[in-house]
């Protein structure tokens, strides 16, 4: 059995495309970690299986831990490259189905490497995040996260996410309250988590620990949580610069609260598995 994969990166977070109509294996939780584990597999953020054929090209995003994301901004621009790259799509417009619903696909150049990407509508409300408790607005509420308070405000993007704002921002603090919160009784599916410090009215910069990931260096889904979250805090305008350190991503949005997020993907490499690993994947 061989096994192929394609190897891409937004902004510092990189996936692993897994074409099943190129691979005979079949994915789970066990052989996905061991594939992105960083010391004795390939390594990466998560792997995009797809495209899977239906109604609309659809991909399915796994997580490191072995867990499937609903939706991923960064992976959804990488995958979209991918179709581009393999001959799957010519047009410059196209939808794509997620397990968070459908993104709308554009190609911004004829390489495919800059996108625009429809990431659908924002919600703040409680049952459609989840939070727990009545149903409401999460708007800066207190929580309390390994023995700390803050004020958070959530929102979905097809995917649950806490965001708090804060005056400064850095990868200690984003890891210290994300093992806290990832799994906190207020989230019934887990969540993302951002720290955002606002530095004007076109400009954020954010930090992310992401549910089944932990720390990353980048995040589309985080950006369009972040953004609008200082929106609706009254914080920013509707379009701005989202600065994270793996690098920047715009986002706009929309007076119906539709999110969409413009940026770049890199291509690194085809990879093909040893024999020997691809027998050990076989689990």
């Amino acid at each position: 059995m061989q096994i192929l994969l394609e190897k891409y990166h937004g902004l510092g977070n990189d996936y692993l495309v897994f074409d099943p109509n190129k691979n005979e294996l079949e994915l789970n939780e066990a052989n996905v970690k061991m594939i992105c584990n960083r010391n004795v597999g390939l390594g990466s953020d998560g792997i995009l299986e797809g495209p899977l054929l239906g109604e609309h090209l659809a991909v399915k995003i796994w997580n490191p831990d072995g867990s499937v994301a609903e939706k991923s901004g960064n992976g959804v621009r990488i995958f979209a490259k991918y179709l581009k790259d393999a001959g799957y799509v010519q047009k410059k417009n196209y939808e794509l189905m997620t397990d968070g619903g459908i993104v709308e696909i554009t190609y911004l150049n004829e390489e495919g490497s800059r996108l625009r990407i429809s990431m659908g509508k924002l919600s703040f409300v409680s049952e459609e995040i989840p939070v727990i408790g009545e149903r409401r607005e999460v708007i800066n509420e207190d929580m309390v996260f390994g023995n700390n308070l803050y004020p958070a405000t959530c929102v979905s993007v097809g995917n649950p996410h806490c965001v708090i704002p804060m005056q400064e921002i850095s990868k200690e603090l984003v890891c210290k309250i994300g093992v806290h919160s990832e799994s906190a009784r207020y989230f019934p599916e887990r969540v993302n988590t951002e720290i955002m410090k606002v530095t004007d009215r076109n400009n954020i910069a954010i930090e992310t620990y992401e549910r089944g990931a932990g720390y990353t260096m980048a995040t589309g889904t985080g950006a369009c949580a972040a953004a609008a979250v200082a929106y609706k805090l009254g914080l920013t305008e509707n379009k701005m610069l989202v600065h994270m350190p793996g690098g920047d991503l715009q986002v706009e949005i929309a007076d119906d609260w539709n999110v969409y997020i413009t940026g770049d993907v890199f291509y690194i490499a085809e990879i093909k598995l040893s024999t020997e690993f691809s027998e050990m994947l076989r689990v």
